[in-house]
C-alpha cells in the first residue's frame, strides 16, 4: 500500500480560522492514525490579499496545537519548496499548464478586460464563452510574440457528467455544462488554486485530501486536470462547515473564529484541540475528553459527520475547566499569574500563590480570573450591604453577626500568638504580613472559628457566613471564610471585620 501523505494549505491571509485549523487537525489525525506523513504547503498565490507574518502565524498555531509537520517550509523535504510562490519563480505550474495546453485540456486566452465584462449577464452572472479557443496556431504565436497579455484557461469539456467518490458524502456526480472554463494561469504568471493545488498535490505526493465541503462541487474541475494528465485521482474527504448557530457561519467579527483569540480569553490549547476534533466527527465510544494521542488512536473517517456542526463554547468552557483542573497546581498559577496580574486585586499585592490555589478548580477559562477576584479590590467602593448577614439557613441577622464579628476580634490576635501552619496569606507585597511574627494559618483558623462558635453557642456554618460576608461583602465567592481570611491576611482581615461591625452597629 501507497504511504498516506495527508497536507494543510492555508493561504498566508492573516488569523487562523477555527474551521481551518479543525481541517489541519483533522488531515494530522488521519496521516498519523495510518501511519503517514502530514505536509504544509503555504498557498501564496494570491498576493492581493497576502498578509506579511501570516505564515509565522500558521506555525504558531500549528505549534500551540500541538500539530507536528512532517514537510513543509522551514522542515524540508523532498518535496521541496513547499511555497506556492517560490514555486512559481521555478517555473513549475507553467511547465505544466503548457503541458495541459498540449494535450487540449487548456488553452490561451487573450481577451481583454471589457470584452469579459460584456459577458455579463443581467443577473450579474459571467460565463466565458470560450472565444480564445476557437484561435488557430498561428494566431496564438502571432499574439504571443507581439506580448499580448494572456491568461491559461481549463479547457472543460461540455456534456460530460463527472463522478468522483467521497468518503464522507458518497458518489457525487456534476454536469460538466455546469463547469466554467476557469483561469489556471493568471496574466501576472501566478497559477490560480484551481491548478497550483492539483499539481502540486500530485507532485508532492498527496494520497488523500481532506478540505472544506465548499469544494465538493468544484472537484470534478480538479479531476479533468488529473484525467487530462493520465494521474491517479487522490482520495477525497470533505468536512462539512462549523457554524455559530443554525444561520450563521462563525466569524471573525464576533470573536469566535479565530484560534488566537481564544487563547487569549483564557482557553487551553489541549482544550480547544480537543473541542473542535468533535465538531463534525464523533469517536465510537463517544468520549468527550481525548488527549492528542487518543484522538489519533480513535480517529476514523467513519466518524465524520455530513451535517453542519454547531459551535458551543459553553461547552468548550466546560471541557477547559476539565483541562485546568488536572493542571499541576505549579503549572496552573505560572499559566494564572498573567490574569491574575491585570485584575484589580493586583493592586493589593495580593500573594499570587494563594489567588491561584484558591482558584485551580473554580476557573473555567483563565480569563475568569480577574472577574472571581476583583470583588477584593472593590470592597471599600460602596457602602457595605448590611443585608448580606441576614440568612434563613443559618439564622443570622445584624445583631447576630455584630456579636460574633466582636468575639471574632476578641481573639483572633491570640490565634497569631500560637502560630500558622499553611502559611500566610498577605496582603502586602512583601508577603510579611503578620501578627507578633507569627503566620495566619488556615488551621489555627479553621480550629479558632469552631472553637468562637461552640464556646459562645453558635454553628460553625454561623460564624463562617459572618465573618466571610465581613471581609467580603459579597455573597457568593471563589473561597470560604477561612480562605478569605487567609489571602486577605491578618492585619487587612481585623480592618475589614472593624469596619464591618462599625457599619453593623450604625445601622441598628
Amino acid at each position: 500500500m501507497k504511504e498516506v501523505r495527508t497536507r494543510f494549505a492555508p493561504s498566508p491571509t492573516g488569523f487562523m480560522h477555527i474551521g481551518n485549523l479543525r481541517t489541519a487537525l483533522y488531515a494530522y489525525l488521519f496521516a498519523k492514525k495510518n501511519g503517514g506523513r502530514f505536509v504544509l504547503r503555504i498557498e501564496d498565490t494570491d498576493r492581493e490579499r497576502y498578509v506579511e507574518g501570516a505564515e509565522d502565524v500558521v506555525y504558531r498555531t500549528l505549534r500551540t496545537s500541538g500539530i507536528e509537520v512532517d514537510e513543509g517550509p522551514r522542515e524540508g523535504g523532498a518535496f521541496a519548496p513547499y511555497v506556492q510562490s517560490e514555486r512559481q519563480k521555478r517555473g513549475i505550474y507553467k511547465k505544466y499548464a503548457e503541458e495541459l495546453i498540449a494535450r487540449g485540456g487548456a488553452y490561451y486566452c487573450f481577451c481583454s478586460k471589457e470584452r469579459l465584462e460584456g459577458l455579463t449577464d443581467a443577473n450579474g452572472v459571467r460565463t466565458y464563452d470560450k472565444h480564445c479557443l476557437k484561435l488557430s496556431r498561428e494566431e496564438i504565436k502571432k499574439k504571443l510574440a507581439a506580448g499580448a497579455s494572456y491568461v491559461i484557461r481549463q479547457n472543460v469539456p461540455k456534456g460530460v457528467l463527472t463522478v468522483y467518490e467521497d468518503l464522507v458524502f458518497g458518489e457525487i456526480g456534476v454536469d460538466s455544462d455546469e463547469l466554467e472554463d476557469n483561469i489556471l494561469i493568471k496574466s501576472d504568471g501566478m497559477p490560480t488554486y484551481n491548478f497550483a493545488n492539483v499539481i502540486d498535490d500530485r507532485l508532492m505526493g498527496i494520497t488523500h485530501v481532506l478540505r472544506g465541503v465548499e469544494y465538493l462541487s468544484s472537484t470534478p474541475k480538479y479531476n479533468l486536470i488529473y484525467d487530462a494528465f493520465g494521474w491517479e485521482r487522490p482520495v477525497y474527504i470533505h468536512l462539512q462547515l462549523i457554524m455559530k448557530d443554525a444561520a450563521r457561519k462563525l466569524s471573525k467579527r464576533y470573536g469566535d473564529a479565530n484560534f488566537e483569540d481564544f487563547i487569549a480569553k483564557g482557553y487551553l490549547p489541549q482544550a480547544i484541540i480537543n473541542y473542535i476534533a468533535l465538531l463534525g466527527w464523533s469517536p465510537k465510544d463517544n468520549a468527550e475528553k481525548m488527549s492528542m494521542d487518543e484522538l489519533i488512536a480513535n480517529f476514523s473517517v467513519e466518524g465524520l459527520s455530513r451535517s453542519c456542526s454547531i459551535f458551543d463554547e459553553n461547552k468548550m468552557r466546560w471541557l477547559n475547566s476539565q483541562y485546568i483542573k488536572e493542571l499541576s497546581l505549579a503549572e496552573f498559577t505560572r499559566l494564572a499569574a498573567p490574569f491574575i496580574a491585570r485584575s484589580k486585586a493586583a493592586e493589593l499585592g495580593l500573594d499570587t500563590g494563594k489567588i491561584a490555589r484558591l482558584l485551580h478548580t473554580r476557573a473555567e477559562t483563565l480569563s475568569d480570573i480577574p472577574k472571581l477576584i476583583d470583588f477584593i479590590a472593590e470592597y471599600y467602593g460602596a457602602p457595605l450591604d448590611l443585608s448580606l448577614f441576614v440568612n434563613q439557613k443559618w439564622k443570622t441577622d445584624g445583631v447576630v453577626a455584630a456579636k460574633i464579628l466582636e468575639l471574632y476580634l476578641d481573639g483572633i490576635d491570640g490565634v497569631n500568638d500560637l502560630g500558622g501552619i499553611n502559611g500566610a496569606g498577605a496582603h502586602k507585597a512583601n508577603n510579611t504580613d503578620k501578627a507578633d511574627g507569627a503566620e495566619f494559618g488556615e488551621e489555627r483558623l479553621q480550629t479558632y472559628l469552631s472553637g468562637l462558635a461552640e464556646k459562645n453557642g453558635y454553628k460553625k456554618g454561623q460564624v463562617l457566613w459572618c465573618v466571610r460576608i465581613a471581609v467580603t461583602g459579597r455573597a457568593a465567592t471563589p473561597g470560604g471564610a477561612v480562605e478569605m481570611l487567609c489571602l486577605l491576611g491578618a492585619e487587612e482581615s481585623k480592618r475589614r471585620v472593624r469596619y464591618a461591625l462599625d457599619a453593623l452597629r450604625k445601622g441598628a
